[in-house]
């Protein structure tokens, strides 16, 4: 009688080891507290224009000058669920193509962390947490990283007239990093 008891309770140890290591896999996956100490630094230029192909034949003419991109809005990030800084910007290429353009980006290196052209307004403090999935929104990609100035691409269907701001959306926990309201120019 006594073996038996020895056996049912090692393994009931062993089985509460296994989901107990079960447990902390899943949860460093989840919530990726590694990442706090990791910067992920990109420093992308703005899109210029292509310079166009050199005239063939015919009297000489003085090319005219590219258009330019040009910033339609724009506005500073505020702090929401981690520390957050820079600059936004909604930019107009010059083929007429559109860039949400992040400048001196400083915030926490998370897990699933989007940039979102939103509808919502910009809330300081707790309030603005989590208002940004509760309108219309479009993903325009991860965030490619958390630090340095970086170019997103607003896809040529979206009506721009329907989104005010940015945010640094983090996907898995449904919480706003920080955001911009966007004023036009």
């Amino acid at each position: 009688m006594g073996r038996g008891r020895k056996t049912w309770g090692r393994s009931w140890i062993i089985g509460v080891l296994v989901v107990a290591v079960a447990g902390v896999g899943l949860g460093l996956y989840w919530f990726q507290p590694w990442k706090l100490w990791q910067d992920e630094t990109v420093q992308e230029a703005l899109p210029s224009a292509v310079a166009p192909d050199a005239p063939t034949g015919g009297p000489s003419t003085s090319p005219s000058p590219a258009p330019r991109p040009a910033t339609l809005a724009g506005g500073e990030l505020i702090s929401h669920e981690h520390a957050t800084s820079g600059k936004v910007k909604l930019v107009r290429l010059a083929d007429g193509s559109h860039v949400v353009r992040l400048e001196e980006l400083d915030t926490s290196n998370g897990p699933d962390l989007r940039v979102w052209l939103t509808d919502a307004p910009v809330k300081e403090g707790r309030a603005g947490w989590h208002v940004f999935d509760d309108g219309a929104y479009v993903s325009l990609g991860k965030l490619k990283g958390n630090k340095g100035s970086q170019n997103y691409t607003v896809p040529a269907d979206v009506d721009l007239s329907r989104y005010t701001s940015v945010s640094i959306w983090c996907d898995r926990f449904d919480v706003s990093f920080g955001a911009a309201e966007l004023a036009r120019s």
